[in-house]
């Protein structure tokens, strides 16, 4: 469960809505309404009603897949703390996750994927949110669920499952703030911006104290205070009747308790006097980052969308003035970025700058001084608020792509904007924002306005931050051996029990819905790209992709991270056009296109509105048979490369994997070197090198084109004739010496100084991804560790309270696949870490039996109703039918196994290739108290501690 300044992206505008709000129909009146974008054309069918207790229903009838969603959002974030009890709402949104009244212990967290579904919830400073996607013969006991946690958990809450709760968000913590780098930035800003008592001067996870603090009458209070139905919007999308849905609510829902009413909180904007700057030396970071942080105005102020717009118009492309001046002239910093973030209460705008190794933050901040006078100057043109616009026409039918997007839009723009149809005045205050609208908030909110300006610096780097800063106020925590509190949850806890008029015990099942898999169309064109299609016209989108066998394994030895800088250099201009030109064209189009390298391929991705699909090909064909490939250009995507390499080793997580991935593999196998090169490898590569593997590599015949969305096969054939003028083979796979795990040691270990966590990587190679036992092994591993109901979330997070989240999955490949199991524990349970990891995996298979196969044959099955939602999910099916030559129906041809297994066979299965014995270790946490605990799980194992440093070399 998250918590953050912002719960998701996907309904980042319905949390930044910025007008007034149309006014709200009356308490107990249902409106039928059919809502529509008129400039966009997109049209939502809801129903919205109230029920007595206050609880207000929104109800979307959609019958394109066999599933339903609940959305339930309640009216209280961090925003609705006191100072002393902060972090309460995301606590409080961990603890509904446990028991209630009527439903099994656990079953909130475990029953809903056990039955093909999935669930999770979030916290933001504003409010919280729970949410759920189910097969809809399980709509019935999703209710159950829902209503369950909504009215009737309070009395089941105790000390143990206070306790542990406690422990789990202490975790996220650690592995979200405490454990990375710049991950402090928040409190700082806020502690800084905001006046003591103000509602957002604390983070949404709070401080430590105050959750440690918490009691059962704390908990109780707040759920009484705000956990009131008049406080909740629900929202259910998805296959259903409208009619006797409103049945069910009724029976689930109706008999909650109303409660008191929640007073609406007041907008609180803050104003500074002057700048106030401030230095931490961060314990992780490896490059000097600078945020310029300004107040403006909460959501719905006439402000908030020119703000919006004004971050993209300085920061968000190659022809901005603050990117033109620090990124492509002065070469400061790979990136920069500028956004506004209106909430409930106040809002803020942020230029933020990630600059390049040993680089002064005085001088960045000229730079910006600099841009931003550059902006007055030259101003804004009509086109660039075209593209603006264009681009947000694009994002915006892409928030309504799933019934989980649609619950999630309708009940946040209920719940703060009064409406569920609130999108329709998004889109005309978009449209109607002005370039003098632009420069008028410009000028009032950021231009030579105080700030709070942070300057996060690696560790004993201090002389990189400005001269004025003063040393902001963190707390590091100390992690200190037998200091958490041991909790014994009992299974048999005896609680009152609310009377009920209803029967509250579990539903059965309805019917099992039909699986529909989306027809496939195939093709190759005279140039000999493999064309691969699926036409879906729910939606006027278009997802698209085109792969490039090869990747990283066809860069040149010693020149790993060759196919990465070509990826970058595909968007710095054609020969037609400029990287700027470029952008604006796509931008102009609604169009977004990435390109990305990984060890086996080069891939483009991209959407854009079906209307504008032609004219986007036109444009990838100019990207890719003309590239500019410009030396000034090069120069400075080498220079961002070797930052971002230096920035991830940083990160103890990345760290972890890169070594694992070198262990596993093989020291020298190029398997095991890291997606993306070294800084050795990167150093030594220049243009030459990059045109060579462009000329050699980037052909139309045999690479894989995928189209899915409302174009159908003959229109994207016709646009894939944009590349008549292109000939050639791709590169194919080389030949690779079979991989052998390293045998020096079975467990290996990374110091990172002082870390609050230890990161836990085990595995074993597999075969490679197209032999018959992959499907298998991803199955049987579904119960071990395939999600929150497996054993390794359960045991390491439900039960022992040691991590955030503990999981296992197979990553395939075209040589070799890998089992992978993985956690970010507590730094003092590293030990007992270890060793849960080695009992689960090593008895699973003695453990696993015809009831776990039954729960695992449910999940499986049912979890392919929502397996082709998306335009996504049905783009990653045709690349996986592509590049493994897959049949069409693998999918059906997966299910038949999963209904067909039985218990012998699973055995066999883990048997074979889940066998702790095979496995090796790695171990990234703090040397000085975990190294010798780490040393004596290995001799555990009658194996010797290798220790590495962050590059995987033994020390």
């Amino acid at each position: 469960m998250k918590a953050g300044t912002y719960l998701f992206g996907i309904f980042a505008l319905a949390t930044a809505v910025t007008a007034c709000a149309p006014t709200a129909p009356s308490s107990k009146e249902s409106v039928k309404k059919e809502t529509k974008a008129e400039e966009a054309g997109l049209k939502i069918d809801y129903e919205k009603y109230q029920l007595d207790n206050g609880l207000t229903v929104i109800l979307h009838e959609d019958k394109s897949d066999p599933i339903v969603s609940l959305a339930t959002v309640v009216h209280v974030g961090s925003n609705r703390e006191k100072p002393g009890r902060t972090g309460f709402a995301h606590f409080f949104e961990h603890m509904a996750f446990n028991d209630s009244e009527n439903v099994p212990k656990g079953a909130n967290r475990k029953m809903i994927p056990e039955l093909g579904g999935s669930r999770n919830g979030g916290t933001w400073s504003d409010g919280t949110i729970y949410y759920e996607v189910v097969p809809k013969d399980a709509f019935d006991k999703l209710l159950w669920i829902d209503s369950d946690r909504l009215g009737f958990m309070i009395n089941t809450v105790t000390e143990p499952t206070l306790e542990r709760e406690k422990q789990v968000v202490k975790n996220e913590k650690r592995q979200r703030v405490d454990n990375r780098p710049y991950g402090h930035t928040d409190h700082v800003i806020r502690k800084a911006l905001y006046p003591a008592g103000h509602p957002y001067s604390w983070t949404v996870i709070g401080d430590l104290e105050d959750l440690q603090a918490a009691t059962l009458e704390d908990v109780k209070g707040f759920y009484n205070e705000f956990y009131t139905p008049s406080n909740v919007t629900l929202v259910i999308a998805g296959d259903i009747d409208i009619e006797a849905t409103k049945e069910k609510v009724a029976y689930w829902f109706g008999e909650i308790d109303a409660g008191k009413s929640v007073a609406p909180i007041k907008p609180m904007p803050v104003s500074l006097d002057s700048d106030i700057t401030l230095v931490h030396e961060d314990n992780f970071a490896r490059l000097p980052e600078i945020r310029i942080t300004l107040p403006t105005v909460e959501q719905y102020h006439p402000d908030a969308y020119a703000l919006d717009m004004l971050g993209e118009l300085l920061a968000g492309s190659k022809d901005t003035p603050l990117y033109e001046l620090l990124v492509t002239e002065k070469q400061v910093a790979p990136n920069v970025s500028a956004y506004h973030s209106a909430q409930e209460v106040a809002g803020t705008f942020t230029l933020r700058v990630r600059a390049n190794s040993g680089q002064p933050l005085d001088e960045v901040h000229a730079l910006i001084e600099q841009g931003l006078a550059t902006f007055k100057e030259k101003g804004v043109t009509d086109a660039q608020l075209t593209r603006i616009r264009a681009q947000t026409e694009t994002a915006f039918y892409e928030q309504f792509e799933s019934i989980l997007n649609k619950s999630l839009q309708l009940g946040i723009y209920n719940e703060y904007a009064q409406s569920p149809d609130f999108y329709t005045t998004e889109i005309a205050q978009i449209n109607s924002v002005t370039t003098e609208d632009i420069m008028r908030v410009f000028s009032k909110y950021v231009l030579n306005k105080p700030a709070v300006i942070t300057n996060f610096v690696p560790k004993g780097e201090v002389q990189l931050a400005m001269d004025i800063a003063t040393k902001a106020n963190v707390v590091e925590e100390q992690i200190i051996e037998g200091a958490e509190k041991e909790f014994n949850e009992s299974d048999n806890v005896v609680f009152k029990r609310t009377k009920t008029k209803n029967d509250r015990s579990e539903p059965a099942l309805t019917d099992l819905p039909a699986i529909n898999v989306p027809d496939v169309w195939q093709h190759t064109t005279k140039l000999g790209i493999n064309a691969y299609g699926i036409e879906d016209t729910e939606l006027p989108l278009v997802n698209f992709s085109m792969r490039f066998p090869g990747g990283q394994l066809l860069d040149a030895s010693g020149k790993e991270g060759t196919s990465a800088l070509l990826a970058d250099m595909l968007f710095e201009g054609t020969e037609k056009r400029t990287a700027a030109e470029f952008e604006q064209a796509l931008g102009l189009l609604g169009a977004s296109v990435n390109v990305s390298a990984s060890k086996y391929d080069i891939t483009l991705r991209g959407s854009v509105l079906a209307k504008n699909y032609r004219e986007t090909m036109a444009l990838v064909s100019e990207m890719l048979t003309m590239p500019a490939f410009k030396q000034a250009d090069f120069d400075r995507i080498k220079q961002a490369q070797l930052t971002n390499i230096k920035q991830s080793l940083s990160n103890p997580s990345r760290t972890a994997f890169n070594v694992f991935s070198t262990k596993l593999y093989g020291d020298e196998h190029p398997l095991g070197i890291a997606t993306g090169g070294t800084l050795t490898s990167i150093e030594s590569i220049t243009l030459e090198d990059v045109e060579a593997y462009y000329a050699t590599n980037i052909k139309p015949r045999g690479s894989q084109y995928h189209s899915v969305g409302a174009v159908n096969k003959a229109s994207v054939i016709a646009a894939l004739s944009s590349f008549s003028d292109w000939s050639g083979a791709t590169g194919s796979l080389p030949n690779l010496k079979p991989a052998v795990t390293s045998t020096d040691s079975r467990v290996f270990f990374i110091d990172i100084p002082d870390a609050k966590q230890s990161v836990i990587y085990m595995g074993k190679l597999l075969p490679n991804a197209q032999n018959d036992d992959i499907y298998p092994i991803e199955y049987a591993n579904t119960s071990l560790g395939g999600g929150i109901s497996g054993r390794l979330a359960q045991t390491l997070r439900i039960e022992k309270g040691f991590t955030y989240g503990a999981y296992s999955y197979v990553r395939g490949g075209p040589y070799h696949s890998a089992f992978i199991a993985s956690s970010q524990v507590r730094s003092n349970v590293t030990k007992e870490s270890l060793e849960e990891f080695k009992r689960l995996v090593g008895d699973y298979k003695d453990t696993f039996n015809e009831e776990d196969l039954s729960v695992m044959q449910n999940m499986v099955i049912k979890g392919n109703a929502r397996a082709f939602e998306t335009l996504r999910s049905k783009l990653r099916m045709l690349e996986e039918i592509s590049e493994y030559n897959r049949p069409s129906n693998y999918v059906e041809l997966q299910q038949n196994y999963a209904l067909d297994a039985n218990l012998d066979e699973v055995h066999r299965v883990i048997e074979q290739y889940i066998q702790e014995p095979a496995m090796i270790y790695v171990v990234a946490g703090d040397g000085n108290t975990q190294r010798e605990k780490v040393a004596a799980f290995a001799a555990s194992l009658d194996s010797p501690l290798v220790e590495l440093d962050i590059h995987g070399a033994v020390l």
